[in-house]
């Protein structure tokens, strides 16, 4: 029984790992690819190194590129599922490197508050839900490793810091901050350790610069004076959003939340001060942490653009993790009694329930999102004979931003490739309302549908004919179409109304011009493979009749 009770934190932070691990997939299952992962799966196709050394807004990507393509390889497009695997072992070797960062330095009780604290993190949902922030959670995983080697003071330590460096800043550009923590360290320790040590911080920053220099330099940048000069307001208010998430104290958004943790930072700063007063003082192992967290939060002040709030969800996991650090530097050689433990755990325990909200929150958006997608890459497919090249989902088309990278001509050869993620035409049909009356809205632009009128009655709309309107108690108001094209007779009078549907129901999202009265309108529809009909609404006062 003694093993047990002795290794019971280790013990407890495996069931953390496997707990959020669970968690995370659960909340996963069924979402799809989401927003910018498009550009990856899309725009850069092929082997080139130009695949690979494209900056995606301001970040060096090589890594994430390279394993996007090797999933889609071996797994295929049609489910994120293995790339959402992917992510969650990140995160949760991230969260085993954290307790033991903190273990080393407070022992491994509050070693497990601080792991379970990052490992269930709800406001930074949008990266522990989304695969493709692997970018910077990586860059995270690799600096929080290369701190720990750090510690040993080794040759061997200083080549494996090196290494991960490389890997962190290879992620993305974050591992520019992790780079510059290990400068820091080069200086402090150059009288016990020598300077020769630069190189594991040098290499990896040259290589930055010789991507920055071939290829980064044509990354949009938002540095300006302005947000240079607010920047310590921006850092203050990421460093207190980062404590505020890990507190459960903050939702989605909300900067008022976010401001909750400010007490917290207050008395951690207050702590920190009181402890020197007494004669504490920090060590050594401080100062890179705090040069990796600043170089983080003014960076991301410094690139401010709205979308990129110092509490924005995406800012939260790096925030969080340099909180906890640094936490774990200013309280060293802090022992706990029972009862400090005691109030920690029941804290942790309420954040983690509290922090469970968000990441729901944050599941049930990507739902609706993930219902968009398919739906509308399902018309796109539907519309495959004829959609143009060119043809993309806008939001003003696709009823969402996230598809800003899709264009039929990239999308299409994709999906036969590798496998597509799309509704078929019978789950389409199935699927909630929200997707089937914006996949009507893409297919009636992709296929397209068009419509030409002309004055009177034209004699080719000759055929056989059904009353769709004509007063409030004749016409049948909704008439079934076939492929081609339908002459939409109207008789003098007011102007006439004409929707359309296909796949909605209780709706008709597809709106046109309508026709002026005395007048003949011709609606053609493109033969698109799938035989469920399209439906037209007809509203007018004067009978309209709908020739085939």
């Amino acid at each position: 029984m003694a093993w047990p009770k002795r290794n019971a934190p280790v013990l407890l932070l495996a069931a953390a790992l496997l707990a959020s691990a669970l968690l995370l997939l659960a909340l996963e299952a069924n979402l799809t690819f989401f927003q910018d992962t498009w550009a990856f799966l899309l725009h850069r196709q092929g082997l080139g190194v130009d695949a690979f050394l494209e900056p995606h807004n301001e970040h060096i990507v090589v890594i994430p590129v390279a394993i996007e393509k090797l999933l889609i390889a071996v797994f295929g497009m049609a489910s994120a599922t293995p790339e959402q695997v992917a992510m969650t072992l990140v995160l949760a070797a991230t969260g085993a490197l954290v307790f033991v960062y903190a273990r080393r330095r407070l022992g491994p009780w509050p070693a497990l508050i601080a792991a379970v604290l990052l490992l269930f993190v709800g406001p930074a949902w949008e990266v522990l839900l989304w695969p493709f922030e692997i970018a910077l959670a990586g860059s995270v995983l690799s600096g929080v490793a290369m701190l720990l080697v750090l510690d040993r003071g080794s040759r061997r330590g200083d080549l494996a810091a090196c290494l991960f460096l490389i890997v962190a800043i290879g992620f993305s550009s974050l591992g520019i901050a992790f780079a510059v923590a290990a400068a820091v360290d080069v200086l402090l320790r150059r009288r016990d350790l020598g300077l020769h040590r630069a190189y594991l911080a040098a290499i990896p920053l040259l290589l930055y610069a010789v991507w920055w220099a071939g290829w980064g330099h044509n990354a949009e940048t938002h540095l300006s004076l302005h947000n240079v000069l607010v920047s310590p307001l921006y850092v203050v208010e990421g460093l207190a959003a980062s404590l505020s998430s890990l507190l459960g104290l903050q939702t989605i958004g909300s900067v008022g939340e976010a401001l909750l943790g400010a007490p917290a930072l207050l008395a951690l700063v207050v702590a920190a001060a009181l402890r020197m007063a007494r004669g504490f003082r920090p060590s050594p192992r401080l100062w890179p942490v705090v040069a990796a967290a600043a170089v983080y939060w003014f960076l991301a002040a410094f690139n401010y653009i709205p979308g990129r709030e110092a509490y924005a969800s995406r800012y939260m996991y790096a925030g969080s993790v340099f909180m906890l650090l640094l936490a774990a530097e200013l309280l060293r050689g802090v022992r706990f009694g029972r009862a400090a433990l005691a109030v920690g755990g029941v804290v942790t325990v309420a954040a983690v329930a509290s922090n469970l909200v968000p990441l729901r929150d944050g599941k049930e958006w990507l739902r609706e999102q993930t219902v968009l997608t398919r739906s509308d890459l399902a018309a796109i497919e539907i519309a495959r004979r004829t959609v143009e090249p060119s043809f993309g989902l806008t939001p003003e088309v696709a009823g969402t931003a996230s598809l800003i990278d899709v264009q039929a001509g990239d999308y299409l050869p994709a999906a036969r490739d590798d496998g597509s993620p799309a509704y078929t035409p019978a789950e389409l049909a199935r699927a909630p309302a929200a997707g089937r009356r914006q996949a009507d809205i893409v297919l009636s632009q992709a296929l397209p549908l068009s419509t030409k009128t002309f004055t009177g009655t034209d004699s080719r709309a000759a055929g056989r004919c059904v009353l769709a309107a004509g007063g409030r108690r004749s016409g049948r108001g909704e008439v079934r179409l076939g492929f081609g094209a339908t002459g939409i007779e109207v008789a003098p009078g007011g102007h006439a109304a004409f929707s359309l549907r296909r796949f909605a129901s209780g709706e008709y999202p597809v709106p046109t011009e309508g026709a002026p009265g005395d007048s003949t309108t011709f609606l053609r529809v493109p033969r698109d493979g799938v035989a469920r009909p399209w439906r037209l609404h007809v509203v007018a006062a004067q009978p309209v009749r709908v020739c085939r």
